[in-house]
């Protein structure tokens, strides 16, 4: 625990602390009544509205449209199933900037609704929504249709057969099984949507701003650091009460189910209905997740001889020190940086908490853990400027600062993913080696890295494809001359121009493919048969 409490503690506790402390510390002194002078504010309390406002209409709105794609992955089998599986999470792992882009060439100005029908929805907030739902739908769709697909369906046929309707057997059978899982998925997904930043700032425009908008705001803009400080107080309580909340969820999904092999409850679709069900998820994929990503590709092809793509290679729009294209091998250098940073921490917080012996401070660390999803990235990104400038941690101009941000990102994911299967070690194979001679460091090889290896390999990938898209904290310690691929395509989309616009489609279509890639190859090698992430 040593190393993961450190680096917590250095490069996430340290820092947003320091950007706390200078926005209410006054000679020394703390002036905790700036809270109160900062909530009467108007404009505040509706920034605050809103973002807990759009948060539950996200929530909802996603669960209404991905329940039924969980029900359709858990219960049929199909051909196609496993690439439909890879297509459905690629928006979860995409760069949120990606998603607003993507969007931005479907519903904004000049997108292809607005070619056909006249019809625009950027700076509504049905852009920002259904944003959300594309981003989250996957989080509905393997939480739980995972857990769905592990349900013994004889429970629910035994109860037709005492004379239960299908929607009785349904509602007083499998909904209180799921209902876990179902407030597992709607917490993470309230969760990602109250803290959303890139889908808000690139379709909200100067109309709507959530806490994470407003404290980039505040802090970027109009420099009043007080006021940041404040939001950012506020987002990290209500953050730490969803995870509190979606703790206790996952400790009741753990304990009080028993489940069966998924591969025995998966069957073909029969009859009409099931068909027209299929056919339905089918359409919303289609049309929600794929069309957006398809007008992405074809508004980067716009120009002929693939003329946006060539324009990277250079600058005379001079919104860069450098030619564009570098942001692609500064991304890919930054996030492999990032990705060993994260496989060591979190493999090492994963091992700690795998032990049965285990107090309650290091259980409680695991909660700790995954603050850095919900604790405002921009506030973390300014705490690096501010507070690791003086030896010897002074890093401001250093390259490891972009992977230590990114890093912070991508451990939850790690832990996240190891945990479960190291769990599941049975515990006499390590007693059984060390009898025999074996010392912890050959135990752990021995025994096991063999049974985690593949997991591991999941780990990496997503760790790798999280600190790839990762933006909040970026945007502000990524140098001019070595910015990364979701910089690159916000600071393109901010300046005016088709060649600019051009560009950001370009880059946001590359950045798509590595995305695509890493998660096809984990669908090759994933092991978790409940699909969870």
């Amino acid at each position: 625990m040593v190393l993961p409490v450190a680096f917590f503690a250095v490069f996430f506790a340290y820092p947003v602390t320091a950007i706390v402390a200078r926005g209410l510390k006054v000679e020394g002194v703390w002036q905790f009544g700036r809270i109160g002078d900062v909530l009467t504010q108007s404009d505040i309390r509706h920034v605050l509205w809103f973002t807990t406002w759009q948060a539950l209409a996200s929530t909802a709105l996603t669960l209404l449209i991905a329940l039924p794609g969980a029900y359709v992955f858990a219960r049929f089998d199909f051909r196609g199933k496993q690439v439909l599986r890879a297509v459905v999470t690629v928006p979860f792992v995409l760069p949120t900037v990606v998603v607003g882009t993507a969007f931005l060439a479907l519903v904004g100005r000049g997108g292809l609704l607005d070619e056909l029908w006249g019809v625009r929805l950027d700076t509504t907030v049905w852009a920002i929504l259904l944003a959300h739902v594309f981003f989250n739908y996957a989080v509905v769709v393997r939480t739980v249709g995972g857990l769905w697909s592990q349900l013994d369906p004889r429970q629910e046929e035994a109860a037709r057969v005492l004379g239960a309707s299908r929607f009785a057997a349904w509602r007083k059978v499998t909904l209180p099984a799921l209902s876990p899982a179902v407030a597992a998925a709607a917490l993470m997904v309230f969760l990602f949507t109250f803290t959303s930043f890139g889908v808000v700032q690139i379709l909200g425009g100067p109309t709507f701003a959530t806490l994470e908008v407003e404290i980039y705001r505040q802090t970027s803009e109009i420099f009043d650091l007080s006021t940041a400080a404040v939001l950012t107080l506020i987002q990290f309580v209500a953050v730490g009460a969803i995870l509190a909340v979606h703790a206790w969820t996952v400790r009741r999904r753990e304990t009080a189910l028993r489940l069966v092999d998924a591969s025995v409850t998966a069957r073909r679709p029969r009859g009409v209905g099931q068909w027209a069900l299929l056919a339905s998820v089918l359409g919303t994929v289609a049309v929600l997740l794929v069309l957006p990503l398809a007008v992405l590709v074809q508004r980067s092809l716009d120009a002929p001889g693939f003329a946006y793509y060539k324009a990277l290679t250079d600058d005379e729009s001079g919104v860069f020190l450098v030619p564009p294209i570098e942001a692609i091998g500064n991304s890919l250098q930054y996030a492999l940086a990032a990705t060993a940073l994260a496989l060591l921490i979190g493999g090492l917080a994963a091992a700690a908490l795998t032990r049965r012996d285990a107090g309650r401070l290091v259980r409680g660390f695991d909660a700790l853990l995954m603050l850095p999803l919900g604790v405002s990235a921009v506030t973390v990104g300014f705490g690096f400027l501010i507070a690791l400038d003086e030896p010897p941690l002074d890093l401001r101009s250093s390259w490891i600062l972009v992977p230590l941000a990114q890093a912070l990102v991508g451990v939850p994911f790690v832990v996240r993913t190891m945990l479960p299967v190291l769990r599941a070690v049975d515990i006499r194979l390590r007693e059984a080696a060390a009898v025999l001679g074996a010392s912890p460091w050959r135990v752990w090889r021995e025994v096991d890295l063999p049974m985690v290896r593949r997991a591991l390999l999941i780990a990496a990938g997503f760790a790798f494809a999280v600190s790839l898209g990762e933006f909040g904290a970026t945007v502000f310690i990524a140098r001019p001359d070595n910015p990364t691929l979701p910089v690159a395509v916000a600071r393109l989309l901010g300046r005016a121009g088709e060649l600019n616009y051009g560009q950001a489609m370009a880059l946001s279509t590359i950045l798509m493919v590595v995305c695509a890639v890493a998660l096809l190859l984990l669908e090759r090698v994933r092991t978790d048969r409940t699909g969870e992430f």
